[in-house]
């Protein structure tokens, strides 16, 4: 059951193999409440229709050829179209057939993450932060005049934090990494699985493709700054294996 407050609405939800967090900042109106209740919904579908680990999900019986793209509800094709767009963009590091078999978990979480945070826009909550996982959309404002401040812990020191970073405006925040799933991304030319980095956080405007631009960033290894720097609204934090770490130039407006 959601947690009403002083200070808003809290839930925290077990779904997808993962927890989702909502905190939302604004008065919990009926609507808001209708909403949240509506997200929780959204997500356990997404799951119903995404997960490679249900044989029955869509994604799993369009993977092993035994229906057709048009059986399938709307959102796999919408879900496909921006794969293929994410794989455009990162020169075909981010892909739906990451190891050879139809997967597009590099993008799904993200973008449920980020629809989730739409419903409650919609219904007036504007100042919300909905963690999918450990990736997060913020929308607006903790409270009036201060900023979200969002931990990245860091994946070789336990306990510690390899960041703060400071929201001043809607923002996605995506890491991937090796700390908490060892290493399971895989480079898409080689199908080999990468560990290049430590962990790799993007910060973007929405997290649909936060998500999916630091999955290609993180398999794409030595080059990942270069091509951080060419996307337009996004910034990079890498830590490798060794604990070195680098930062793209605009990274230091968000990031401590």
């Amino acid at each position: 059951m959601p947690d009403t407050t002083a200070r808003g609405l809290r839930h925290v939800e077990h779904v997808m193999g993962t927890v989702f967090s909502f905190d939302i900042r604004d008065k919990p109106t009926t609507a808001i409440h209708r909403a949240l209740a509506e997200a929780v919904r959204h997500l356990h579908r997404v799951d119903a229709v995404f997960s490679t680990y249900r044989p029955d999900s869509y994604i799993s019986r369009l993977g092993r050829g035994e229906i057709r793209l048009e059986d399938c509800p709307p959102e796999v094709r919408e879900v496909l179209s921006l794969c293929a767009q994410a794989t455009h963009d990162s020169d075909g590091w981010f892909s739906a057939i990451p190891a050879g078999s139809l997967d597009p978990s590099g993008l799904v979480k993200g973008w449920a993450t980020e629809a989730a945070s739409q419903l409650l826009h919609e219904a007036g909550a504007h100042h919300t932060c909905v963690n999918g996982g450990g990736d997060l959309q913020l929308r607006g404002q903790a409270a009036p005049g201060t900023p979200w401040r969002i931990g990245v812990a860091h994946p070789l020191r336990p306990g510690e934090l390899a960041t703060v970073i400071t929201a001043g405006r809607d923002l996605a925040v995506a890491t991937s990494g090796t700390a908490e799933r060892g290493v399971h991304i895989f480079a898409p030319h080689s199908g080999n699985r990468a560990a290049p980095f430590a962990s790799l956080t993007l910060v973007g405007p929405r997290l649909t493709l936060t998500d999916a631009y630091a999955t290609a960033a993180f398999a794409r290894g030595d080059d990942a700054y270069d091509w951080v720097e060419t996307l337009h609204g996004y910034e990079a934090l890498a830590i490798l294996p060794d604990g070195q770490e680098w930062r793209t130039p605009g990274f230091s407006r968000y990031g401590s």
